[in-house]
């Protein structure tokens, strides 16, 4: 077991919906959070990075930091979500060598697994099949990310392990229709719905089926796995359980409270069928979810309205 007290942890990426979720969670252990916004810390830049570890030589280093977007994101800036994403991570991972950090969690996503993966996902379906055209420049990105501490620990026996997060909802989440993820897109649609009293769109065909964790809940997972796990592979963070896309869109109108009608634009891609994950691994490890999804939408929802005013 990895002792978090009096430990240094630097949380990159601690602006985004994961990384001020993992604060929020340190918050409850006996260690210093350190964080660094863009201004004081730019991620890609491999010097800037090196030179910001090697003064405060954080103890544990959570790498939360990326650039995430939906599909239309994903498909309009393919280059943007491999590079950044390369840059960020290898940076983060390289710099952590350096200066000794003694524990290293990189944080990655479900999009990892093949398109047509064996359901639930098991870890080992890593690198099995093709991946999900949609978001492959994400997925390869994050899939080096896996590898880069891999590498590190089979090279070096630096404790380096990678978590692979679902579909993640809650506070700071983005609600930018160019470029955010199912939930906060429906949540925002249905709201924008319920003022106008127009309709709710939902993209595709409504019957692909995806798994949402509450991003506190993954910070929580987040904290186990740093303290509970040191290995090679990889390990899934998810909740256990999936819903089609128009299950989540009827259960986001009924916490809104708005009963419209629904309509479907067929010309939007419906991403991979389904992507539910099998998180054993993890839940062997003593560690399970505590916010179910309709009271996580509502929590969700509750800090949107406080967002918009």
């Amino acid at each position: 077991m990895f002792d978090l007290s009096g430990k240094r942890v630097f949380v990159a990426g601690h602006r985004g919906m994961v990384g001020s979720a993992v604060v929020r969670r340190l918050a409850g252990e006996n260690c210093e959070v350190l964080t660094a916004g863009r201004a004081d810390l730019d991620l890609m830049d491999q010097a800037a990075v090196r030179g910001w570890m090697a003064r405060e030589k954080p103890d544990v280093v959570v790498v939360a930091a990326a650039k995430v977007g939906g599909i239309l994101a994903n498909n309009t800036y393919p280059a943007d979500f491999l590079y950044n994403n390369l840059m960020i991570e290898a940076n983060l991972i390289e710099a952590s060598h350096r200066v000794d950090v003694g524990k290293l969690l990189f944080l990655g996503s479900s999009c990892i697994y093949p398109k047509f993966a064996p359901q639930p996902i098991t870890e080992d379906a890593l690198l099995t099949g093709p991946l999900e055209p949609t978001n492959e420049w994400y997925a390869i990105a994050k899939i080096a990310g896996i590898k880069l501490c891999e590498s590190y620990r089979v090279q070096y026996g630096s404790d380096y392990i990678s978590g692979m997060p679902t579909n993640l909802y809650g506070p700071g989440d983005n609600y930018n229709l160019e470029t955010s993820h199912v939930m906060p897109a429906l949540i925002r649609k249905v709201h924008n719905a319920k003022q106008s009293g127009g309709t709710v769109e939902v993209w595709g065909t409504g019957t692909p089926r995806r798994e949402f964790l509450h991003a506190d809940d993954c910070a929580d997972a987040c904290v186990h796995l740093l303290k509970n796990y040191s290995a090679q592979e990889h390990v899934n963070i998810g909740f256990g359980s999936d819903v089609s896309i128009l299950e989540l869109t009827q259960l986001v109108m009924e916490v809104i409270g708005y009963d419209g009608e629904i309509v479907h634009d067929l010309s939007k891609p419906d991403g991979t069928p389904r992507k539910l994950m099998d998180s054993t691994r993890l839940h062997n490890l003593g560690w399970k979810p505590k916010i179910a999804l309709k009271d996580g939408i509502a929590d969700a929802y509750s800090h949107f309205l406080q967002e918009i005013g």
